[in-house]
């Protein structure tokens, strides 16, 4: 049985990878801040706070997962003149910071091991920048950078490597935001769900390993050049 470990995968997309992954008869490793150490059938949780390399090397003591799913993120919307040091390192260090933790405790075991599957779960912000969103973009701008050199340094290993960039999902963490009340904003109704990222991460991790989807983007079929 294959083991998949989801990051922020207490709610939204990462909830929604985890439920996919384990009706695919993975057994899942869920680890968010917001969970409780429990086990159920083919699911281990797992609290952590992704930020801080001890609890994700405690996280990981049960082994190498044969997927990583470097999902957990924050968003916000600021322009750059209201966007705080503060804001701009919490969002490097949770949507990028903790992906390089995992993905520096995992990959280099999936190559030794021969084979692996890392999906990053990335943004349309990894590839447009729009205003308001100078540190969210700078952390997905990053975080796609960083994927990118993990494939070409895991080429030929065995390990595939997919990065996913959905445009915008109907999660809460829209609830701040109220896209509905905003004009350019696409609508909540017409935003993707969180099922249709999940539903790409199965595709990728279950194609033959011969083939490696190397990226998937997904957008709303109504979708509003701002987000």
């Amino acid at each position: 049985m294959k083991i998949a470990l989801v990051t922020g995968a207490s709610r939204g997309i990462g909830l929604a990878v985890a439920v996919a992954l384990r009706a695919r008869g993975m057994h899942v490793v869920r680890v968010a801040r917001s969970l409780t150490d429990a086990a159920a059938e083919r699911r281990t949780d797992i609290a952590c706070d992704i930020t801080k390399p001890a609890d994700v090397e405690r996280a990981l003591a049960r082994g190498v997962p044969d997927v990583l799913v470097n999902n957990a993120g924050i968003f916000l919307i600021k322009l750059l003149a209201e966007t705080t040091p503060a804001d701009f390192a919490s969002a490097l260090t949770t949507n990028l910071t903790a992906a390089f933790l995992f993905a520096r405790a995992i990959v280099p075991k999936m190559v030794a091991r021969g084979s692996g599957h890392l999906v990053t779960i990335g943004s349309i912000s990894d590839y447009i920048g729009f205003s308001g969103s100078t540190a969210y973009a700078a952390s997905k701008f990053g975080l796609r950078g960083m994927h990118e050199v993990i494939r070409q340094e895991t080429a030929k290993s065995g390990v595939r490597t997919t990065l996913i960039s959905p445009g915008p999902v109907d999660t809460d963490i829209w609830d701040p935001v109220d896209p509905d009340s905003k004009p350019g904003f696409t609508k909540r109704k017409d935003m993707m769900r969180a099922e249709d990222v999940a539903a790409a991460v199965v595709y990728a991790v279950t194609q033959p390993e011969h083939v490696a989807v190397t990226e998937i983007r997904l957008l709303p079929t109504v979708y509003s050049p701002r987000g």
